[in-house]
């Protein structure tokens, strides 16, 4: 079997991470959502994600691991491709052989990670501070009012809805080249593949811009 090393096994441990990050997104978004139908659903389903050891100590690590494996190797992989590329013909034409979303995957990764630091830093750290470093009691309200009061500027909701877009456009292309390079290729299950990716890349970032604007008029 391809090792990690090999162009196929990095390629294979790419598609891994994304698909892992995949099923954390819908997650994700299934706590969010609740926050658009009550302060208590949201509260309890925060306050579980937020204490229980297993998401904290296990899932939790294993997820910034596989946040940071996807971007290194997506860039140690566009690296490699533009190594490997033999000299352009001066006629060829990009756009003729390829999508905008498939040249330009780099560019969209790169804005979405600056855009995780400011959600780490929106959520994420304020929270670790919280619990470990103030080692503040454990109040079971809060997390309504905190996700509530982020989206309180229109600047942010302005950064947050671009991010999500570019995200849309990352996954478009992102989601059916992952399930290709598991070797999930096949005549009857391809465009089920490819119609469900679209209809992904397109629902979940819509889903996070409507709870951010929602958010945002109610005020």
């Amino acid at each position: 079997m391809a090792g990690i090393t090999s162009s196929i096994g990095r390629k294979y441990a790419m598609a891994l991470s994304a698909i892992f990050l995949l099923i954390f997104l819908v997650m994700h978004l299934s706590v969010n959502l609740l926050s658009l139908f009550g302060q208590t659903a949201y509260n309890n389903a925060s306050q579980f994600m937020g204490y229980n050891p297993l998401i904290q100590f296990l899932m939790q690590p294993i997820l910034m691991v596989a946040v940071i494996f996807h971007f290194v190797m997506g860039f140690v992989l566009e690296i490699r491709n533009n190594k490997a590329r033999p000299v352009k013909y001066a006629m060829n034409k990009g756009e003729a052989n390829s999508t905008w979303m498939s040249r330009n995957m780099i560019i969209t990764g790169l804005v979405i990670l600056a855009f995780l630091g400011l959600h780490m830093y929106d959520f994420w750290y304020h929270e670790m501070n919280y619990k470990y470093i103030e080692g503040l009691p454990v109040e079971e309200n809060r997390f309504w009012g905190d996700l509530h009061n982020k989206f309180g500027s229109i600047w942010r909701v302005i950064l947050y809805i671009i991010s999500f877009v570019l995200l849309g456009l990352h996954l478009a292309h992102g989601f059916q080249s992952s399930f290709q390079s598991i070797g999930a290729r096949h005549p009857k299950y391809t465009p089920f593949i490819k119609a469900f990716g679209n209809w992904y890349s397109v629902l979940i970032p819509l889903g996070f811009i409507i709870i951010a604007i929602y958010h945002f008029v109610t005020q």
